[in-house]
């Protein structure tokens, strides 16, 4: 049976990112777009990132162009989130959420949430210490509406 930990992703650098490198920590996927009416959650994210990193929280943003608003290039993206928004979480290679070539791991998470399609950017879901789903999150739903839930996992 397929889990969390099966999958691996490319970073923007083109480093390998295996999420089963990430067992017994709490994740937050989040796909990204910069250029989204959204992307001031990018300060919420790694604002969560920074203050929960060394409790055991990852935050890793998958960039998405499928509702046209991100940048041409990975590292433009890449530049561009660090730049205006500190962002130093992992960050993949730009990805489908939808589609026939939707990324495995978002066909997975949709799966996994019994939710179907992504609707829009900074959909967000939060996975336990064990690989478990707990939620799926509205992209309208800010990080920091997130925290209490994040805490409870990290206790």
């Amino acid at each position: 049976m397929t889990q969390i930990y099966d999958f691996k992703l490319d970073e923007m650098d083109g480093s390998k990112l295996d999420l089963a490198d990430y067992k017994g920590k709490v994740l937050l996927i989040v796909n990204t777009a910069s250029k989204c009416g959204l992307a001031g959650q990018l300060s919420g994210l790694q604002a969560l990132y920074e203050k929960y990193y060394a409790k055991g929280l990852v935050v890793i943003g998958l960039p998405s162009n499928q509702f046209k608003n991100e940048l041409s290039t990975d590292s433009e993206t890449a530049n561009y989130c660090q730049m205006h928004y500190g962002v130093t979480f992992p960050m993949t290679q730009r990805i489908e959420v939808n589609g026939p070539n939707t990324a495995p791991l978002f066909t997975y998470l949709k799966e996994q949430s019994g939710h179907g399609m992504i609707k829009w950017n900074y959909t967000k879901f939060l996975i336990n210490q064990s690989g478990e789903l707990v939620h799926r999150y509205a992209p309208i739903t800010k990080p920091e509406r997130i925290e209490p839930e994040i805490e409870k996992l990290l206790k």
